[in-house]
């Protein structure tokens, strides 16, 4: 069994894949958000049996990193005995890390929204927590996912990219990466998931455990091992979606159990997370003039510039990007983003009869997680999780393909 240590786990995307894989031996995962935390280690209790999943789900802050690493007594997070305890338990050795700090520091969609592009963002710093573990435990390798504008980010004064500084503190712990990191960016699609999304997978191999041989095996992973699970067909919104029960607009909302609803609720219920978000009558409109024109092929509302002009009339408010993005039904899902927790209004369902935003469950699928896998944080949350989250699809192919190197 590899043992695995996993940071920034959130709900845990990536170490889904690792657990389906049966061959890593999952000693930590670490989360500070306790919503995320709540489900992974609800998953680890019901999915995976782990009668000791409150001692190997942790939560605390990474940024405490000695407290982490030798146990903790805390208010906010509860007690643990901390990872060094939990790794002597499981065989005194860490094979591998994986994770990656939260992305909206790096993303360029982040840095638009924010009036110092995020250089003053602290968790621009992270990653410097992630590479004091490495130091600690000193694994043979380690995985760090990041959005690609991580390549680009030029946090603090902005004259030095991120980029370099990880790299160098990479080095600086022992490790060898590619030479080129641009090299490192994956697109999802072509390995099944049903979305345009692209991802920086960094792997690190330990020098003094690899040798010569790691810039050759790294070179190897990247061009042949990980590229041999390429799919042949992408997957589509359809082969995600198209089975689920259909949602409809109700003539008029109800409410229930505290909650208001405007779409009818899915006949068959062992189907989770899977109702519709409350929407107005206006957006219900919006949603079946947009899915309409696309489903009639008129195409009158497919140009940035028709969908800004639509948003205008609507609400007499000007956007300097259009609000709404219909699915299609043929093609890879947009990015699901952790934005999607605000509105919904980029991941319109394409079929006119349901007339709505996708559903967590949808979102989901989308992301790849199984439908046995439960959000139990509400609604707004979480799609936010989701969007965070690594597709467990890819990161099943992930941890296939380290067994080869590890």
């Amino acid at each position: 069994m590899i043992n695995t240590i996993d940071l920034f786990a959130g709900c845990g995307g990536l170490t889904e894949g690792f657990k389906r894989n049966g061959n890593y031996n999952t000693i930590a995962c670490v989360e500070w958000d306790k919503l995320p935390y709540n489900a992974l280690l609800h998953r680890f209790k019901t999915k995976w049996h782990y009668t000791d999943a409150d001692e190997r789900v942790l939560r605390f802050d990474i940024q405490r990193t000695n407290e982490l690493i030798h146990g903790w007594d805390d208010n906010e997070y509860g007690s643990s005995v901390g990872l060094d305890a939990l790794v002597t338990k499981h065989g005194g050795n860490v094979d591998l890390v994986i994770g990656g700090p939260p992305c909206q520091a790096y993303s360029v969609a982040g840095r638009v929204r924010d009036e110092n592009g995020m250089r003053d963002d602290y968790r621009n710093y992270l990653f410097e927590h992630y590479v004091d573990i490495l130091r600690h435990y000193t694994p043979k390798a380690f995985v760090f996912e990041n959005v690609p504008g991580m390549l680009s980010a030029t946090p603090g004064n902005g004259n030095e990219r991120i980029a370099n500084r990880i790299r160098q503190q990479f080095a600086e712990a022992g490790y060898v990466l590619l030479e080129n990191l641009d090299e490192a960016i994956i697109d999802f699609t072509e390995y099944g998931v049903p979305q345009n999304r692209r991802r920086v997978i960094i792997l690190g191999l330990r020098k003094d455990k690899f040798g010569s041989r790691a810039e050759k095996l790294l070179k190897q992973f990247y061009t042949s091992i990980l590229p041999s699970h390429k799919v042949t067909e992408v997957n589509t919104v359809s082969d995600a979606i198209s089975d689920l029960p259909k949602l409809l607009p109700l003539a008029e909302p109800i409410r229930m159990n505290g909650k208001q609803y405007s779409h009818s609720l899915p006949p068959e219920m062992n189907v989770k997370n899977h109702t519709a978000r409350y929407n107005n009558a206006r957006e219900i409109g919006v949603f079946k003039l947009l899915t309409e024109d696309i489903k009639s092929e008129r195409y009158e509302y497919i140009s940035i510039e028709a969908l800004k002009k639509l948003y205008t009339s609507l609400t007499g408010r000007q956007s300097n990007i259009h609000k709404y993005y219909v699915l299609r039904w043929n093609e890879p899902s947009n990015t699901i983003p952790a934005h999607l927790y605000k509105d919904g209004l980029r991941h319109i369902h394409p079929d006119p009869e349901q007339a709505r935003t996708i559903t967590v469950r949808e979102a989901a699928r989308l992301q790849t997680f199984p439908d046995d896998f439960e959000f139990i944080s509400g609604t707004a949350i979480d799609y936010k999780m989701i969007g965070n989250a690594v597709p467990p699809m890819f990161s099943g192919i992930l941890a296939k393909s380290l067994e080869a190197i590890i």
